[in-house]
């Protein structure tokens, strides 16, 4: 089986392939995480320029975009043939349009698009997004609760399929507790991580005051925070000085590099999170990877990641997280269960055999409709 992968989003002019996949990591993660179950994988960039390259078993192709949209989809639509796809993968809902003009030129090609916290497009719109998202013979999100916005709309055609399969995978591993605490400096009773933006989407004035009421039971609960944006770094800091209970327990660590993530997961007890709404959250895919408990709200996509691992609490609700907080610190899996779930359902090869098994499925669809 041959699967082509597509991301319409231009790559940045003038910037090489190989640049480009270090700078989208999960372009090329999700690709070899397919590779690694058995299926051919070829990935398509739109950009400004023509090239392509081989990486870990992964044919890559840069696609010179430029000019009109007809010009472009058909260049696209010629390269498919040529590469003889069996089914096409399409990163994003967005690009509903492109999708469906390449689809004019290859009607017998299955296609599949996956969910990277796309909107639901304006009233005004749907007509015809309807009408392009009818070329599609699949679609998926981490969790199919997150495809009912689409359905409810009636965006989707009857026929089309809904998939649940997380966003990506993580290459994070447990590593060594002890060294990675003599690494980072984090300790605590419990030691609690948070890493994401400090911003209302995450919620981290909801989180601090969890925090601070779990700290009535956890005396010795610190809380560790990395982040990049920061627009509510002034409420955050406000927030701390107000709290006699957060006090010398809140380490604002700041943007911190990649790597230095995966030491700071492998020191922390428990990873926490606030988040109203995510698509798929890569913060606690790499938490359960290096065998950290997740203390996540209670949103679709953490269910659907979680499964049976760590705590769940309503968004918002402060005294749930404190709660949660106390009994995760009580009583939590080991990180050896938590990398046992990671393995099972989050890991490389578990993504890329859901991935491999929905292609599957739509290749068996098309053969069994076909003339």
């Amino acid at each position: 089986m041959h699967v082509a992968q597509i991301n319409f989003l231009p790559a940045p002019k003038g910037q090489p392939l190989a640049e480009t996949l270090e700078q989208w990591p999960s372009l090329a993660d999700i690709a070899e995480l397919v590779a690694g179950s058995g299926a051919r994988v070829s990935v398509v960039q739109v950009a400004a320029h023509t090239e392509r390259m081989a990486r870990a078993g992964v044919d890559y192709h840069f696609v010179d975009a430029t000019g009109d949209g007809a010009d472009r989809s058909q260049r696209l639509a010629g390269l498919l043939d040529e590469i003889k796809a069996d089914v096409l993968h399409v990163h994003g809902l967005s690009f509903a349009e492109d999708i469906y003009t390449v689809s004019q030129h290859l009607p017998r090609l299955p296609v599949l698009l996956q969910d990277h916290a796309d909107r639901i497009p304006g009233y005004w719109q749907r007509r015809q997004w309807r009408r392009w998202y009818a070329v599609a013979s699949g679609v998926a999100f981490t969790s199919t609760r997150l495809a009912q916005p689409f359905v409810q709309a009636g965006l989707f055609a009857p026929s089309t399929r809904l998939f649940a399969i997380p966003e990506s995978s993580c290459r994070f591993t447990p590593g060594s507790r002890t060294d990675a605490c003599a690494e980072t400096g984090l300790y605590g009773n419990p030691s609690v991580l948070w890493v994401g933006h400090l911003s209302e989407g995450k919620d981290p004035l909801t989180v601090l005051d969890g925090i601070a009421l779990a700290a009535e039971r956890l005396p010795g609960l610190q809380l560790w925070c990395a982040f990049g944006n920061a627009p509510l770094l002034g409420a955050v800091q406000r927030r701390i000085a107000a709290a006699p209970r957060l006090a010398g327990r809140v380490h604002l660590l700041g943007k911190v590099a990649h790597a230095t993530v995966e030491s700071l997961m492998r020191a922390a007890d428990l990873f926490v999170s606030g988040s109203l709404a995510e698509s798929c959250s890569y913060a606690a895919l790499e938490a359960m990877a290096c065998g950290v408990v997740p203390v996540v709200t209670d949103i679709p996509s953490h269910r659907a990641l979680t499964g049976d691992i760590g705590a769940l609490w309503p968004r918002g609700d402060a005294h749930a997280l404190a709660e949660a907080l106390v009994r995760a610190a009580a009583d939590r899996p080991s990180p050896e269960r938590v990398r046992a779930h990671f393995d099972a359902h989050l890991s490389f090869a578990a993504v890329g055999r859901q991935w491999n098994s929905a292609y599957a499925q739509l290749l068996d669809h098309r053969c069994r409709v076909a003339p």
